[in-house]
């Protein structure tokens, strides 16, 4: 097993205004030449096709179909198509297209910038195959002394189908969000960027229907006029490249032995760790009946209920199943190339079959068929250490090296420090109080019946505890501290209104304070200074 050394540890900056970028940003250049030269010393055979041709191959198909995609809505400066032309090195990123808080955002311009300095293009992935569970974000309102926190829907609740699938229900909840959540926010940050920024989506019957792509072109507009000069293109489109069919069926034409080095990676993990939650970070792949669970999910636009995927071999042939009527049957074997099943995946993603990634296999595919470097946030840092140690097991070789961009930015909101040392100081005077209410009476003028309280805890307190008076003992003890915190009342209420108090303060401190808001909610010169830092 591994040991908890072998696992990094990453941690979101703690400061307001606190960046991070590991390794350090004027590194970066030399991890992707480390990257390039490490890729093109690889010798790996993909069912017929070497890894060299096929990433190569991967990469023009994705440029091209990134160009494409990002020039429907917004200007492509020539840097892209020049680095495309050029062989220049790729930097990816990825997220879901939702309202995402500030510190990964500024993931976004960390990646424009990188690849500007490489002479590379830039292009982030929109993970539209993870679920879209919400259609709101939370929005702080009220006053410095009394914030709270309201919900304010962007559309109308769905069902939870893959972002792919998610369009938009109520145009006119949709229309109405960005005048409903500024009105909230206002009281506390003037002029929130949700107000330049939700005139760029491109609604109405003639935009984007799908809900994730409506928000993320309209954010990604946003970045072009904050002179962030990135690709985006959504995983659904990287999922339907010829090169991704052919990954997937030496994936699938080797399952037993990926399945196993999946299972144990995540093993190592967990023990390194002491986890005993099983499915953490994900779940283990699964497997019945002779049939293995694969690290992908599929559905149908008809039933977008994602599903994972199992497959079985039989013969020359290998079976897919999703348990729940969809089949298919692949012309793939260990021994066999991958040209006739990679045709096959085709036809079937033709005919409407979704065949997705997992997060694990997403940034598997993307590190080593499509990137130069892949820059990932906290979370996707912390766990694609589990796709590291897949790839060693399986491949036999270990994946280019990533790279984490993160930041912590809090509203700019004035307001009184948090008071932990009071709440701090006032339970441990309530502790006292509880256990040691003799301290508190005065050196004089304590009454006759309290004075006696002290007298006979004291006793109790230096008689020798034994068997055979413990009870009797600790009945005497907690009854003498209860008599004497009668004769404590007022100094009980005092502290306990000044505990309610501070509880309360901190309470809207940490609205007031949190990292988690949607980057909408902040003015855009706060968020701006955060990149001039």
């Amino acid at each position: 097993m591994a040991e908890a050394e072998a696992y990094r540890r990453f941690r979101a900056p703690q400061e307001d205004g606190q960046t991070l970028v590991d390794p350090p940003r004027s590194t970066l250049g030399g991890v992707i030449a480390r990257n390039r030269a490490h890729l093109a010393d690889l010798d790996y055979d993909l069912q017929g096709r070497s890894l060299a041709e096929l990433a190569a191959a991967a990469r023009r198909s994705l440029v091209e179909q990134a160009l494409a995609y990002t020039g429907r809505y917004r200007d492509v400066s020539p840097r892209h198509l020049e680095a495309a032309q050029s062989g220049g090195p790729l930097v990816l990123s990825g997220h879901q297209p939702q309202l995402f808080h500030a510190g990964v955002w500024y993931k976004n311009f960390v990646l424009g910038d990188v690849a500007a300095e490489v002479g590379g293009a830039a292009i982030h992935l929109l993970i539209d195959s993870d679920l879209c569970r919400a259609a709101s974000i939370r929005v702080p309102t009220g006053s410095v002394a009394e914030a709270r926190l309201e919900t304010v829907p962007f559309d109308q609740p769905a069902m939870d189908v893959p972002y792919e699938e998610r369009s938009v229900h109520d145009e006119a909840t949709f229309a109405e969000f960005a005048g409903r959540a500024c009105q909230l926010v206002r009281p506390l940050v003037a002029s929130p960027l949700l107000e330049t920024l939700w005139p760029l989506m491109p609604a109405g019957l003639v935009g984007e229907r799908n809900l994730g792509l409506r928000m993320a072109q309209g954010r990604h507009r946003l970045e072009a006029e904050m002179q962030s000069d990135t690709l985006e293109l959504p995983q659904s489109v990287v999922c339907s490249l010829a090169e991704f069919h052919w990954f997937v069926a030496h994936l699938l034409a080797h399952l037993p032995r990926f399945w196993a080095a999946y299972n144990d990676s995540l093993a190592a993990y967990r023990y390194a760790h002491r986890l005993r939650n099983r499915a953490h970070p994900v779940p283990d792949l699964a497997q019945y009946d002779g049939w293995q669970e694969a690290p992908f999910w599929m559905w149908t636009a008809d039933d977008p209920r994602r599903r994972p995927v199992f497959a079985r071999q039989r013969g020359d042939q290998l079976e897919l199943t999703d348990r729940h009527g969809q089949t298919m049957t692949l012309a793939l074997s260990v021994e066999r190339d991958a040209d006739v099943a990679a045709e096959q995946l085709a036809a079937a993603a033709a005919g409407g079959v979704k065949l997705r990634t997992r997060a694990l296999a997403t940034t598997l595919f993307a590190r080593l068929m499509l990137s130069d470097l892949f820059l990932h946030g906290i979370g996707g840092a912390k766990y694609d250490q589990v796709t590291d140690d897949i790839a060693r097991r399986f491949f036999g070789f270990s994946l280019p090296e990533y790279a984490v961009a993160s930041a912590t930015l809090r509203l700019p909101i004035a307001h009184a420090a948090e008071q932990h040392e009071s709440m701090r100081e006032v339970r441990r005077q309530l502790r006292e109080l509880a256990y040691h209410p003799e301290r508190f009476l005065p050196a004089n003028g304590a009454s006759a019946a309290a004075l006696a309280a002290v007298r006979e805890k004291t006793q109790w307190i230096d008689t020798l505890k034994t068997p055979h008076n413990a009870r009797a003992r600790h009945q005497a003890v907690t009854g003498a501290n209860a008599a004497l915190k009668s004769f404590l009342a007022p100094q009980c209420e005092a502290l306990e209104r000044q505990r309610h108090e501070i509880e309360h303060r901190l309470a809207v401190d940490s609205i007031l304070n949190s990292r988690e808001y949607s980057f909408c909610l902040f003015p855009r010169e706060h968020f701006e200074r955060l990149l001039r830092g």
